[in-house]
């Protein structure tokens, strides 16, 4: 599966898990991110999926589920209960300039 931030295509290590099988099962599909908190950008998928929330602590380029329905991406850190789905295998900065100055599309092929 390939994601696109803007028109952007970014290196992802996917998890091998349910929740990233359904998300190939939607795709392809365009989600509107906003941002949240100066640290990450959030987007509905449009309907639930399959998770397993895990307390855990995030990091930049981490992208997880967050209540079975929206698909977060960090470009700083966090703490919650996520279903882990992957990472961009970018730089920290890297990441803050995609997804720190608005809010993006990401689409999902």
């Amino acid at each position: 599966m390939r994601l696109l931030i803007g028109e952007t295509e970014v290196p992802v290590t996917w998890e091998n898990n349910a929740s990233v099988e359904a998300l190939k099962e939607l795709s392809p599909v365009t989600i509107q991110m906003s941002m949240y908190g100066g640290f990450e950008q959030v987007g509905p998928i449009g309907q639930s999926i399959v998770r397993n929330d895990v307390q855990s602590e995030t990091s930049y380029g981490d992208i997880v589920l967050y209540s079975g329905n929206q698909i977060v991406i960090f470009y700083g850190s966090n703490s919650w209960a996520y279903t882990r789905l992957g990472h961009v295998d970018l730089s920290q900065q890297e990441m803050r300039e995609m997804l720190g100055s608005g809010d993006v599309a990401i689409t999902l092929e």
